[in-house]
């Protein structure tokens, strides 16, 4: 479920008309829901309700200072991936304490960082890393919290570019040698060992790959603990996924995600961490874009829009699919016509969809892209030097510009001229 309905003939963003935000702040924009947030971070939340646990958003997702402090204050963790976002979640609000730091490429300055600001845990992806931040800690003279990264070799079922937890993929220890690097771990005094992390991968749509890492987690708590470790807690990942696609079924709801989760490791008494990001952040925003030209092709047609691939990469990377709707309510029963939906930049690749039924559409209509809220704004560029596009806000009948649009001028200056090149 979303706030981006429907009504009087139009779509808005919880109270808000797009067509006004747009007015406002100009096309192509992403625009969240306050009200989609909160509600998808408290399923996740009373979902776990049977144990100890903390919800940790995976900011990876959607890393907007004004989105982060909305969880925050719901009381979410987050889950962080370098040090840019550990001093994101610092400066949105969110303590030490809940924050954790994953990553298979920690370096000796971003564990410094963590370590001096606070942090909850380490999820430890290797045994160079876990000597790496045990000498940090000695260094410091501070005892580094950490869990280790095991991959359990279980296929997600999901896109093999966001795929975690195959034995081919780059993340984590083999879950067949876990007792021997907790062994290491266990004779380093700048570390102490608190769990487990395991995470299988992104989007997923069945919970029967959770239950096979779940249970091989639950199977290695026992083993661990029978060799003498202190197992508290169980960091179990992210990865479900939403419908991308209204027209397919939906993916496994949070509320039977977290029954998999009390059935599977529930008996253990561990504290439980999860760190969805997609789920909370996904359906909470769309991408607005105008019309700039219909062209006529000779087999097809172009809409051509004025948002690219470097504004929402996703289709081009992943092929992923976005419902895309027009901002004006189609009228009932009008007959579709089908267009390849592409945007500006000089690639092939910025193509959105081929052969798309849409409403018939014109010059300066707008429309809006689903799901647009994970891995949209964050993964933006300005290739083919396009600026930015501005990040929006809702709350009720509010709305608000949460990252503005650059000038050209801004991203000029930027850039710095050498004084062997003197001045023009």
């Amino acid at each position: 479920m979303d706030h981006f309905i429907y009504r009087y003939g139009a779509l808005f963003a919880e109270d808000v008309p797009v067509a006004e935000i747009a007015a406002a702040v100009g096309t192509p924009f992403y625009v969240y829901s306050t009200a989609t947030l909160q509600r998808h971070y408290r399923l996740f939340d009373e979902a776990l309700g049977f144990a100890d646990h903390l919800v940790c958003f995976a900011m990876k997702s959607l890393s907007n200072q004004a989105v982060l402090t909305v969880l925050a204050r719901e009381g979410a963790g987050m889950d962080v991936v370098s040090g840019g976002e550990y001093a994101r979640a610092i400066a949105a609000g969110v303590p030490g304490d809940r924050i954790v730091f994953s990553g298979v490429g920690k370096t000796a300055d971003e564990m410094r960082m963590a370590l001096q600001g606070g942090i909850r845990q380490f999820n430890v992806e290797s045994e160079p890393e876990m000597l790496v931040l045990n000498a940090v800690a000695l260094e410091l003279g501070v005892v580094a919290p950490i869990t280790v990264r095991v991959n359990p070799d279980v296929d997600a079922k999901t896109h093999a570019k966001i795929s975690t937890g195959k034995k081919e993929d780059k993340f984590g220890i083999p879950i067949s040698r876990a007792r021997e690097v907790y062994a290491l771990a266990a004779t380093l005094a700048g570390l102490k060992v608190i769990g487990i992390d395991v995470h299988i991968g992104s989007q997923l749509t069945q919970l029967d790959p959770f239950e096979a890492a779940y249970r091989k987690v639950a199977d290695l708590t026992e083993q661990l603990r029978a060799d003498g470790h202190e197992i508290t807690r169980l960091d179990l990942g992210g990865g479900l996924g939403i419908p991308y696609e209204r027209s397919n079924s939906a993916p496994p709801l949070p509320v039977e995600y977290g029954q998999l989760i009390e059935r599977t490791v529930g008996h253990l008494g561990c504290e439980i961490e999860i760190e969805p990001g997609r789920l909370i952040s996904g359906n909470s925003g769309i991408m607005v874009s105008k019309v700039i030209y219909v062209k006529s092709g000779e087999d097809r047609n172009f809409l051509i829009l004025d948002g690219a691939m470097n504004d929402l990469i996703r289709p081009a990377m992943y092929d992923a699919w976005h419902d895309i709707v027009p901002v004006v309510e189609p009228a009932a029963g009008v007959e579709q016509q089908r267009y390849d939906i592409v945007g500006p930049v000089c690639e092939s690749g910025d193509t959105f969809a081929k052969a798309r039924d849409m409403p018939p559409l014109a010059a300066d209509d707008l429309v809006a892209f689903r799901s647009a809220g994970a891995y949209g704004a964050v993964m933006a560029s300005e290739y083919n030097s396009r600026p930015l596009i501005p990040e929006v806000l809702v709350n009720g009948d509010q709305f608000a510009v949460i990252r503005p649009r650059p000038t050209f001028e801004d991203m000029i200056n930027r850039d710095s001229i050498p004084e062997w090149l003197g001045s023009s």
